[in-house]
């Protein structure tokens, strides 16, 4: 049992920490004084982050699967409402000792096996931040085409797929992401107070526009599901919404273990309840739905076969140049907020991790922004149903484990008490087995195995038919299978393990108790 340090002044117990290995000023908690994120700055962190292009075009995958407008939407609605529950949960230990999600992971993962589910939330998020960048460098390229058309002519470069033109703004917009980056933190607040009206009001006006250019809103909120009665698909509704709904948690599934990296700064536990509660769940719907009707308004306005889905194609469609230059600003001012909000933020706490003394958050943002550009993102969104099947339900097998574990550890076995100092030692409480804890990293695999056989199988890695039909049902519930198995394995084992004791109550920097 450790030493506890709820007798010693929190200079000392910073003192301590600030020569550890596992301290950097990135990674260390954050004083009272410095916590001053209130209801309304969580609201616009969602607002902020949920109100981006790819939520517009979250509803397209599931309407062209088959379902009607309104079971689209409450999909989109209730994996939100779902993803909440670990999102708080997770949020309450950021809050209460200041500790963003790498220092958080150490109680139940150890010292250094918290490196393993960080670097795995760090590379999803590469992927996140490669597919925001290539959303805001192809509505550069799409604007720019209706200026210079001869730019939509060019030809495709062999190896990766995209021409030239495409490449360049591609490239464009990320350095301006990495411009950001080096600026530093502050500028992301900057950038989030703009973004969340100026994309709210873009899509009210695309609403209003589409209403009024389609006396209505089209024959898309008419049209009838593929599942109901003696339609196309009519019985196979819940074969389909099990792995739309996996893939609607699945969106979020990654900031709902990194939270922390943005509760550590709220005044109180209730703040960041009601904050996120207001924030996240009717944003998403509300956005999915502009998505919606503007879409199926645009077969009337355009006299269109099919709808156009983009939002960029939709703007590109305008002939005012005025228009089209204040529609290119405002989607790059809008993803780029987004991306560093969601995309930054973790990867780069979870790289500085890996070694705090010498990786600063500035140089884990760059190391996303580079895996972010090598694994080509554009090939990630090229076709709805990869975009949720593979993407979506893939990555949620690997975070929903993590986040059961963490739930698990934090909440049931430590019951919220975690001995702050020793998160920062190399030969405290959470040294574990040389620094892995064997338990905490054992749930995890036997969490993430059992979707693997369905995850390789829809990659086609494997054919299909190899792979027993059980296998890929469960791999339909990827996240919720996961979380809850390595939630109960974590405990068993846990319960089995030689020693094992809660952590001490030891907190001297005052958490927010509130």
């Amino acid at each position: 049992m450790p030493i506890s340090t709820a007798s010693k002044s929190t200079s000392d117990v910073l003192a301590d920490m600030e020569h550890s290995s596992l301290y950097s000023p990135d990674l260390a908690p954050v004083p009272p004084e410095r916590r001053k994120w209130g209801v309304w700055n969580f609201a616009a962190l969602w607002i902020s982050m949920a109100a981006c292009i790819p939520t517009y075009m979250l509803a397209s995958s599931l309407i062209d699967g088959g379902m009607n407008w309104w079971q689209a939407i409450l999909t989109v609605f209730l994996g939100n409402v779902i993803v909440l529950i670990p999102m708080i949960l997770n949020a309450h230990a950021g809050t209460l000792y200041g500790i963003p999600f790498p220092v958080f992971c150490r109680a139940s993962f150890g010292t250094k096996g918290a490196n393993i589910p960080a670097l795995l939330r760090a590379l999803v998020a590469c992927g996140w931040f490669g597919i925001q960048a290539w959303i805001g460098g192809t509505a550069i390229y799409k604007i720019l085409a209706v200026f210079f058309p001869a730019l939509a002519n060019s030809t495709p470069l062999s190896i990766i797929d995209i021409n030239l033109p495409q490449l360049a703004c591609f490239l464009f917009f990320w350095a301006i992401n990495m411009w950001i980056i080096y600026k530093g933190i502050d500028s992301i607040r900057v950038l989030l107070s703009i973004k969340a009206p100026l994309l709210i009001v873009l899509g009210l006006l695309l609403l209003g526009w589409a209403y009024q250019g389609a006396k209505g809103f089209g024959p898309m909120l008419s049209q009838p599901s593929a599942f109901a009665h003696g339609q196309s698909k009519d019985g196979q509704f819940f074969l389909f919404f099990v792995p739309a709904l996996t893939g609607m948690v699945g969106f979020w599934a990654t900031l709902s273990l990194n939270i922390p990296d943005f509760s550590r700064y709220a005044k109180s536990q209730r703040d960041q309840v009601l904050g996120q509660t207001l924030g996240l769940p009717v944003t998403m719907a509300l956005y999915a739905f502009i998505g919606v009707a503007v879409t199926s308004a645009t077969t009337i306005i355009f006299h269109k076969d099919k709808p156009i889905w983009d939002p960029v194609d939709v703007l590109t469609s305008f002939t005012n140049p005025l228009v089209l230059i204040i529609a290119m600003l405002a989607l790059c001012v809008a993803t780029l907020a987004t991306n560093i909000a969601a995309n930054v933020v973790s990867p780069a706490n979870d790289f500085a991790n890996v070694a705090p003394k010498y990786i600063s958050f500035r140089t884990g943002g760059f190391i996303t922004g580079i895996v972010g550009v090598l694994i080509m993102p554009w090939k990630l969104v090229a076709n709805p149903s990869g975009y949720i099947f593979t993407w979506l339900v893939g990555y949620s097998a690997l975070l929903g484990p993590i986040g059961g574990i963490m739930i698990a550890d934090y909440f049931v076995w430590r019951k919220r008490r975690l001995n702050l100092a020793d998160l920062y030692k190399t030969d405290g409480e959470y040294r574990y087995t040389n620094g892995f804890s064997i338990v905490g990293l054992t749930a995890l695999l036997l969490g993430i195995l059992p979707n693997v056989p369905g995850f390789l199988a829809t990659i086609k890695v494997l054919p299909k038919e190899m792979v027993p039909q059980f296998l890929m049902t469960i791999y339909s519930y990827a996240w919720f299978v996961g979380f809850i198995l390595a939630f109960i394995l974590y405990l068993v084992l846990k319960s089995l393990a030689p020693a094992a004791q809660p952590g001490t109550p030891a907190n001297p920097l005052k958490p927010a108790l509130k």
